[in-house]
């Protein structure tokens, strides 16, 4: 599980702390178990749950945010994966109830203008995949969830855990920032240009 001890060793995620997804075919998804270090981890701990939380028996209990996962996915089939942390920086604005706006050009990495912040939920329910849809929309990949952590997506999980190692950045530079003044954001107009530019941006 070489993705959940990457989260660790970047401290994005301590201990027992966040989770992560991938979507599969028939519809459905692998998630990690509940309640399982990065350090005990196996490729066979994943457990493979339908979106409506059905799985095979013999499985470990999937993480309490499957529910969470399988919304996203059900609503946005253009994400093939989901990483949720409780990195830091990015937490820290979460329990502020702030965004990250378009203070810095790399903004424009998670889809849009800004980085909202999802309203807050009682983690392991409907309610909180309601808040944090309403706050990705139809075309962010990232947002901030009030209380709680942060959760990115992808069309592959390198995508979703870069993703998500860039806005614990943003988030950390934003924080940095702000200890300063006031940081001046981009206009839409600029980021879209970085939008256009990152289209076709890498190999």
């Amino acid at each position: 599980m070489n993705a959940t001890r990457m989260l660790d060793r970047l401290s994005l995620n301590q201990g027992l702390a966040g989770n992560l997804s991938l979507r599969q075919d028939p519809p459905g998804m692998l998630i990690t178990p509940t309640g399982m270090g990065p350090g005990v981890l196996t490729a066979e701990d994943m457990v493979a749950v339908d979106f409506d939380g059905s799985q095979e028996p013999g499985q470990r209990r999937p993480s309490s945010e499957w529910c969470l996962h399988a919304r996203v996915y059900q609503a946005r089939p253009d994400l093939k994966a989901l990483v949720h942390t409780h990195s830091p920086y990015a937490t820290a604005l979460a329990c502020l109830e702030r965004e990250i706006p378009a203070f810095h050009y790399m903004v424009a990495m998670a889809g849009g203008t800004r980085i909202p912040c999802a309203a807050y939920a009682t983690f392991g329910g409907s309610g909180l995949a309601e808040q944090c849809l309403n706050a990705l929309g139809t075309r962010l990949r990232a947002c901030l969830m009030a209380h709680h952590g942060l959760l990115a997506g992808g069309e592959s999980l390198d995508a979703a855990l870069n993703l998500a190692v860039a806005v614990e950045h943003l988030a950390k530079i934003y924080c940095l920032a702000s200890q300063i003044g006031d940081p001046v954001p981009l206009s839409t107009a600029q980021i879209q240009q970085v939008q256009e530019r990152l289209a076709d941006y890498g190999q």
